[in-house]
């Protein structure tokens, strides 16, 4: 999605992915041109880069045709969303999503880049298991906090419970200013203090969604 949240949550996968040395190309849907959510010529298109694997954030629940054309051309295609979900799930081989009809609400509260983030604790852990990281150091997840927090008060979804934790450990992250991006919006919206959850919400989050 082109708001913050799909924005960071995109930012988040391809930090994780990058850092493991695997190619990754990202599609924001033209607001104007394309539209809400996954369509099929442009996941087409991502394809004839090179891509083997479709990954939607903040998308892609209710996107079942483009997702069909997508699988039927070879893709593998993973549904990570947080939006009401139907009692028809798109065509993919995983849809992960908390507010999916056989999920007990739980972790309903999430934005995308929250359901995001769990997802990589599993495949890093998966990864792990299999003796990937036995000769390269594994990505810390802990650094990538400061875009999980910015996308949680910027979705405007509670802060309780792990919402609250992601954003009391990603302004932690943010002060320490590693990520370049965000810092240089911070230095442009004229931020002088610690980043707060003002800050997220009214200085660096209205500017990732002028773009």
């Amino acid at each position: 999605d082109y708001d913050v949240d799909g924005a960071s949550a995109a930012a988040l996968f391809v930090n994780i992915m990058r850092a493991m040395n695997i190619e990754t190309f990202v599609h924001i849907p033209d607001r104007f041109k394309e539209g809400y959510g996954p369509n099929a010529n442009a996941l087409i298109r991502l394809q004839e880069k090179g891509a083997s694997l479709l990954i939607t954030v903040d998308c892609g629940i209710s996107a079942h045709a483009p997702l069909a054309a997508v699988a039927d051309s070879g893709m593998d295609v993973i549904v990570i969303d947080h939006h009401i979900a139907g009692p028809e799930l798109p065509r993919a081989h995983s849809v992960i999503n908390p507010n999916r009809l056989d999920e007990d609400g739980t972790y309903g509260h999430l934005c995308a880049a929250g359901v995001c983030f769990v997802v990589l604790v599993g495949v890093l852990r998966a990864l792990r298991q299999r003796g990937f990281f036995d000769d390269q150091s594994a990505p810390d997840l802990l650094q990538q906090l400061d875009l999980v927090a910015l996308a949680t008060v910027c979705d405007v979804v509670p802060l309780k419970g792990l919402n609250r934790a992601f954003v009391s450990q990603g302004l932690k992250v943010m002060a320490k200013r590693h990520n370049h991006g965000l810092a240089r919006l911070a230095d442009v919206a004229g931020m002088n203090s610690a980043p707060n959850p003002y800050a997220l919400g009214f200085l660096i989050g209205p500017r990732i969604n002028a773009a």
